[in-house]
């Protein structure tokens, strides 16, 4: 396995922290290897592959490009800059890869793709710019126009971990952050189940960024050519939304009947409360404005079919028995 030694600084100063870019990159993953996760990823994909086929099928040096750089074990480190930790645009970001040195691209595809380049990639000089392109009509295309519902669930991934944080420690927060990860205890993480060296982290910034498909990876900054001295001052780890599977199938969950009933902002806080939420998990999931959120919150807590208790700081909202029987109403035969 492969583990990294935190620091007590190092985990105090850690900050979770969105990124267009690695949202695309997942977004690039899942386009490639078309598995879907959930349904909604099903939908998503049978709207987009088809483009992004035959963007490949017109464009033979890309097409080699993209399974060299998503590599069996790694991807190509250019491909997957470790976000500033402040917040960027995408295009911000994007040039970091876009402006990648020629020689740098090749020696990051020759390892991800564990030193076998293919032919149409051998002394190319334009490998990071194609890159770029892919990545940009990625984003404009596949993931621009649901960024705003998927920052969204970004916001409410981020809100449930710290909640989670607050009352079970690190070990709650990042136990389950993606495949192979966990805190072993004595200031270790569990990174991924690949044998490699551990590494200490200290004395940098440690960021976890979220994303709404099933992807993850982690990335850290690399020493410039030719300084021996430097150390690594960001790392990153980006991982699956816990949310994500949730929001899909709780859109689903509020039934017409139940709408006409309470209306349909109401059946759907109600829906959405088959897990404790706070209000702003409930914002972040909804669209609604916070001021909305609460007085909905108000009426359905009136009528005996949610409650809150606290949780650490802060205030989780939750079904009662009355909240439930009536969900389960709905979905009785």
């Amino acid at each position: 396995m492969s583990w990294w030694q935190v620091t007590a600084d190092t985990l105090a100063a850690s900050c979770f922290v969105a990124s267009p870019l690695a949202e695309t990159v997942a977004a690039l993953k899942t386009l490639h290897d078309g598995a879907p996760a959930h349904p909604g990823e099903r939908r998503w994909l049978d709207a987009h592959q088809p483009d992004y086929r035959a963007r490949l099928a017109a464009d033979p040096v890309t097409a080699a490009l993209v399974p060299a750089a998503l590599g069996p074990r790694w991807n190509a480190t250019f491909l997957t800059p470790t976000p500033t930790g402040e917040e960027a645009d995408f295009d911000e970001e994007l040039a970091r890869i876009r402006h990648t040195p020629s020689d740098t691209a090749l020696a990051d595809l020759a390892e991800s793709s564990n030193g076998s380049l293919p032919a149409p990639l051998l002394d190319r000089e334009d490998l990071a710019r194609r890159a770029a392109d892919l990545l940009e009509w990625v984003w404009w295309e596949t993931v621009r126009p649901t960024w705003p519902r998927r920052r969204r669930i970004v916001d409410a991934d981020v809100v449930a971990r710290t909640g989670r944080l607050a009352a079970g420690g690190w070990a709650a927060a990042l136990g389950d952050m993606r495949p192979g990860m966990r805190w072993l205890g004595c200031n270790r993480l569990q990174i991924t189940a690949y044998e490699s060296p551990p590494l200490e982290l200290a004395d940098v910034r440690l960021l976890f960024v979220p994303v709404t498909f099933a992807r993850s990876w982690v990335c850290w900054d690399l020493p410039p050519e030719g300084d021996a001295a430097w150390t690594a001052r960001r790392f990153a780890v980006v991982y699956p939304c816990a949310g994500v599977l949730a929001a899909e199938a709780d859109r689903k969950r509020a039934p017409q009947a139940l709408s006409a009933l309470l209306g349909s902002a109401r059946a759907e806080l109600l829906a959405l409360l088959e897990s404790p939420k706070s209000t702003t998990q409930l914002v972040a999931l909804t669209g609604l404005p916070l001021g909305s959120v609460g007085r909905h919150l108000r009426i359905l807590r009136e009528a005996r079919l949610a409650e809150r208790r606290r949780a650490g700081r802060s205030v989780l909202y939750y079904r009662t028995s009355a909240g439930q029987a009536l969900m389960d109403a709905q979905l009785a035969p």
